[in-house]
C-alpha cells in the first residue's frame, strides 16, 4: 500500500529580513504612491492592514492608501482615553477618503477591570497603561495580518531616525512608507490635496495621543515632546516592545510615585 502524503497547511507569507532587504532595494527612490499601488495590485503583502492613530499627520498616509486601494483595512486603536476631536477626525477622514474597511479595536473590559479599575493607571504607570489600552488590543488586531503599514517618520523623534521603508517585526513585514518624509513634505502634501487638519493641531498639539498624556509642544521642541511629558518615555510600545512583566504590580503604586492628577 502506498504511503499517504502528509497534508500541509499554508498559513500565508512569512517574511524574513532578506525579503525586507529586497523590497528596500526594489523601491529605493520610488514614489510612495507608485510603491503602494504596485504592492496592493500584485498582492505580495498577503493580509495587510494600515494602523492609524488619526493624529496630526495621519491624513497623508491614509490619503495615499485610499488612492492606491480604498479597500485595504485601516485599524484604529481606541484606548477609551482619546480626545473627542480625534474620534471626530477619524470619522471625517474615513468618509472623505472612502475607506471602506475601517475598524476599531478597544481594550479588553476584563483586563481594564482588573488592572485599571479607576482609570488612573496613566498617572503612575504610563507604560502599563499603554500596554493594556493600546499594545495588547493592537496585538490582537494584528494576529490575522502578514504585513502592516505604519505612519512613522524619522523626523518625529530621535528614537525614529534611519527608518527603513521595510522591516521585520515578529515575523511580519512592517512598512513605513513615509519614513524619510520631512515636515515640509507633509505640509506640501496637505496643501496639494487640500486635506483636513486635525482640529487640535492649531492649538499647539503637534502629536496627539491619549488625552491625559498629551500636551502642547513649545517652539523648537521635538514634535513628540508633548507626549508623556515629564516621563522617561517616548513611545507607547507599539513600535518599542513593552511587556506587562516590565510594569509594576497592578494593585500597588511603585515606591516614590504619586498619582499626577
Amino acid at each position: 500500500m502506498a504511503s499517504r502524503a502528509i497534508d500541509t497547511i499554508n498559513t500565508g507569507p512569512t517574511f524574513t529580513q532578506a525579503d525586507a532587504d529586497a523590497l528596500n532595494a526594489r523601491f529605493a527612490g520610488v514614489d510612495v504612491s507608485v510603491m503602494l499601488r504596485e504592492l496592493f495590485a500584485e498582492g505580495s503583502l498577503g493580509r495587510v492592514g494600515v494602523v492609524s492613530s488619526f493624529g496630526t499627520e495621519s491624513a497623508v498616509l491614509l490619503h495615499l492608501v485610499a488612492q492606491a486601494d480604498p479597500s485595504v483595512p485601516v485599524i484604529f486603536v481606541d484606548t477609551l482615553k482619546m480626545f473627542e476631536e480625534t474620534l471626530a477626525y477619524r470619522d471625517e477622514l474615513t468618509e472623505r477618503f472612502g475607506l471602506v474597511n475601517s475598524s476599531v479595536v478597544q481594550p479588553d473590559p476584563t483586563v481594564l477591570a482588573a488592572k485599571d479599575e479607576n482609570g488612573l493607571r496613566w498617572s503612575w504607570d504610563p507604560d502599563g497603561c499603554c500596554e493594556i489600552r493600546k499594545v495588547e488590543p493592537l496585538r490582537r488586531a494584528k494576529q490575522g495580518l502578514d504585513a502592516w503599514i505604519s505612519g512613522r517618520k524619522a523626523f518625529q523623534s530621535v528614537t525614529r531616525q534611519n527608518l527603513p521603508r521595510f522591516e521585520i517585526e515578529d515575523g511580519r513585514l512592517k512598512i513605513n512608507p513615509l519614513g524619510d518624509w520631512t515636515k515640509a513634505d507633509l505640509d506640501a502634501y496637505f496643501a496639494e490635496h487640500d486635506l483636513p487638519r486635525h482640529p487640535l493641531e492649531a492649538q499647539g498639539y503637534l502629536s496627539v495621543g491619549c488625552q491625559p498624556c498629551t500636551s502642547t509642544v513649545k517652539p523648537g521642541e521635538d514634535p513628540r515632546a508633548g507626549r508623556w511629558r515629564g516621563w522617561d518615555k517616548t513611545e507607547c510600545g507599539i513600535h518599542t516592545p513593552v511587556g506587562p512583566t516590565e510594569t509594576p504590580d497592578e494593585g500597588e503604586l511603585p515606591p516614590g510615585y504619586e498619582p499626577a492628577f
